[in-house]
């Protein structure tokens, strides 16, 4: 039996039930990623009797992607492995089709789930061209603002508490954009916004306040399902960048400042999910893109405060800060539209 699913606006078929993924009947013009979570599929056992060179040990990727492992070239590119410390393995072939995912116990589905709809489909992304902000990204009106920075500057959590003040969610630390007919627009993720216990307390009063995401891990999510918080399912034109400082324990922080377009660029260019993974041609088509993006969406810094009450503040900012930019006042159904 297989499940279709969607996210990052990839069509997916899976012969294994994929947690946090909304199952739904896809119209495909051409197949979608095949991805195998159960036995050995064919196309991997003619992987493993091909030369395999090691592109990237596990030491030496940049650390604050969530995405520590060892990356492995196949043959001459026709296959790659990604490899956990903890014994997990996925293969994906070359041209990003097809993804086989293996595992041991002590870890779950939920485990190998989390690493699905994290890095590999991030890496994914990247082999097929598709430009990913590392970000989390809200809707406001029929527009997408994304929340952009490395690890633990506060993007789930931001996102999380404007959608507890009723704007749905799009994704969550991976945001694809992608052009169509001159404007850019962002791909919806999945219906989870993942957050540490700490900013879980901030948010909820506890840290055990949400499930968590697996048995074997302390991170938590908020569910986007209409209860608590929305899931937008749809992709959205971006409408504005957030670049998130680090936070600050100043007299007039929380605060939003304005970028300019080189300073923006090249805060960018260090905020694209997995950049390490790019080659120079690659870096290139990147970097057009970035440039592209500057010229077309008003890109802002947030210097959030160290004091994580004060995300109350911040969210009052930002709706502040887009309804300027945009001319127009957000109402209630604005905000509660998916």
């Amino acid at each position: 039996m297989n499940y279709f699913y969607r996210a990052y606006g990839l069509a997916l078929v899976s012969d294994t039930p994929v947690p946090a993924l909304r199952e739904e009947r896809l119209e495909l013009a051409r197949p979608g990623i095949v991805v195998s979570l159960g036995p050995e599929p064919a196309w991997v056992r003619k992987a493993k009797h091909l030369p395999i060179r090691v592109d990237r040990p596990r030491d030496q990727i940049p650390e604050g992607d969530g995405s520590s492992f060892t990356l492995s070239t196949i043959g001459e590119g026709e296959f790659f492995e990604l490899a956990y410390g903890d014994e997990t393995r996925f293969f994906v072939d070359g041209a990003a089709n097809r993804i086989w995912g293996t595992w041991h116990p002590p870890l779950t589905i939920e485990d190998i789930s989390t690493y699905l709809l994290g890095p590999i489909l991030g890496f994914v992304l990247r082999r097929r061209g598709v430009l990913a902000l590392h970000a989390s990204c809200v809707c406001l009106s029929e527009g997408a603002l994304a929340l952009c920075g490395s690890s633990a500057t506060g993007k789930s959590t931001t996102a999380a508490a404007l959608a507890l003040r009723g704007l749905p969610v799009l994704t969550d630390d991976i945001t694809p954009v992608k052009e169509e007919q001159g404007s850019l627009y962002v791909e919806p993720g999945y219906p989870r916004a993942c957050l540490w216990p700490e900013a879980v307390e901030i948010l909820f009063g506890a840290p055990g306040a949400l499930p968590r995401i697996t048995p074997t891990w302390e991170k938590r999510f908020l569910a986007l399902d209409g209860v608590k918080a929305k899931f937008a399912s749809k992709k959205r034109p971006l409408k504005a960048v957030y670049l998130l400082a680090p936070r600050a324990d100043e007299a007039n922080a929380p605060r939003i400042e304005g970028v300019g377009m080189r300073d923006a660029l090249v805060e960018l260019l260090q905020n694209t999910y997995m950049n390490w993974l790019l080659d120079r041609d690659q870096r290139a088509i990147e970097l057009d893109a970035l440039t592209k993006l500057v010229t077309k969406v008003p890109v802002r810094r947030i210097v959030p405060h160290v004091d994580g009450a004060r995300i109350v503040a911040l969210c009052d900012l930002i709706l502040e800060d887009a309804e300027r930019a945009s001319g127009q006042q957000f109402s209630a159904t604005d905000l509660a539209l998916q």
